[in-house]
């Protein structure tokens, strides 16, 4: 059998609303999610790949705006391989969804069917099959399904759909439908973390995962599959074209100053990035969140602080002064002493944190913070 190369994305989720960020900078990020489909295309053609495969939630919901789907027709024009889009929860399709609407290029295929179908592609010794979401949820799309063997012949499925538990309203998948399927790979959406290559029986199978972050639960490096099929083996490697990422990471701030020592701790290049820095370890005073975020935001594409220190034991030192600060911090202490659970104690300290903010006219804030 030939070599058969393919490249593998889902879960672009275009028009994406970006609701932790301001309006400017959700603008933004819909122009640059746009510009994937422009990058997609152009590894298609420098990975010369046989087949395109967008496994759902290609769009982020069926009312996307006009210069998304100037873009995804522009896009998939420049596509020098047959695509195949399988629409997912998000994307699903029916007869004013935009893939109905949009005048896709000829090379385009849309699964427009809650049942498996199948496209004959004998240039390239293969026949894809894949089916459609056709609401917000789906049954088990592949319950029963096994396809013909054909000798010369790949087997290749694209769906959307999940590796879990039956009662899953988004086309729960087992491994051993897969086993059973007489497939030679199946390209999955909907999960948004890259499983990496798996196998069931003879089915080689894959998530890609989102090839680029939308917020604080798509962190780190974002990735898009090429996977090469050379009769019963496969080989799959990952992609990046991402512009921007997501980022979480937690500082000790104990004997340091957050100003100098946040810039010291962090890659050298994250002005593209999102991120998000939570404070740790014991301090005296409360980190000033404001004053950080004035300082450190142009570092970034945009930037969380979160306070998550704890005052020092000796902070209560002062609880005995005759100062509207010693008076507060005596009927804390004493809470705090009194308290019956390490949760009730946090509690108390978080309270204080506060308090002392405000009197040192500091503020306990979070900068765009998610809703």
């Amino acid at each position: 059998m030939r070599k058969l190369k393919i490249l593998h994305a889902a879960d672009l989720h275009l028009d994406s609303p970006f609701e932790g960020l301001s309006a400017g900078k959700a603008a933004i990020r819909r122009k640059e999610q746009r510009e994937l489909l422009a990058r997609l295309a152009e590894l298609a053609a420098s990975e010369r790949v046989d087949l395109v495969l967008l496994s759902g939630d290609l769009l982020d919901s069926g009312n996307t705006f006009y210069e998304t789907g100037e873009e995804l027709i522009r896009a998939l024009r420049g596509v020098p391989a047959p695509v195949f889009i399988a629409p997912g929860n998000h994307d699903y399709y029916s007869a004013k969804s935009p893939y109905a609407r949009l005048r896709l290029p000829d090379n385009v295929h849309v699964f427009t069917e809650p049942a498996i179908r199948s496209v004959v592609l004998p240039e390239l010794h293969a026949r894809v099959y894949g089916a459609a979401f056709t609401e917000p949820s789906s049954r088990a799309l592949l319950e029963g399904f096994r396809c013909e063997r054909a000798e010369g012949t790949y087997n290749i499925l694209c769906l959307h759909g999940e590796l879990t538990a039956k009662d899953s309203r988004y086309n729960p998948i087992t491994a051993q439908q897969l086993e059973n399927s007489n497939l030679d790979y199946a390209a999955l959406g909907h999960i948004h973390k890259a499983s990496g290559l798996q196998r069931a029986g003879s089915t080689w199978y894959s998530w890609p995962g989102c090839p680029e972050g939308r917020g604080f639960d798509e962190t780190g490096e974002k990735t898009v599959s090429i996977v090469t099929l050379d009769g019963s083996l496969c080989e799959l490697r990952t992609v990046c074209i991402a512009k921007r990422r997501y980022e979480i990471v937690r500082l000790d701030m104990e004997g340091e100053d957050p100003l100098l020592a946040i810039p010291s701790r962090l890659p050298d290049d994250t002005v593209g990035d999102v991120y998000r820095i939570v404070l740790t370890g014991e301090t005296d005073t409360p980190p000033d969140l404001r004053r950080l975020y004035e300082n450190l935001s142009d570092m970034f594409f945009e930037l969380q602080l979160r306070d998550e220190t704890r005052l020092r034991r000796s902070v209560w030192d002062s609880a005995g002064e005759d100062t509207l600060r010693g008076l507060f911090l005596s009927r804390l202490r004493e809470r705090f002493e009194k308290a019956h659970s390490e949760e009730e104690r946090i509690r108390v300290e978080q309270a204080a944190r506060w308090g002392l903010a405000a009197l040192d006219n500091a503020e306990e804030v979070v900068q765009h913070d998610d809703p």
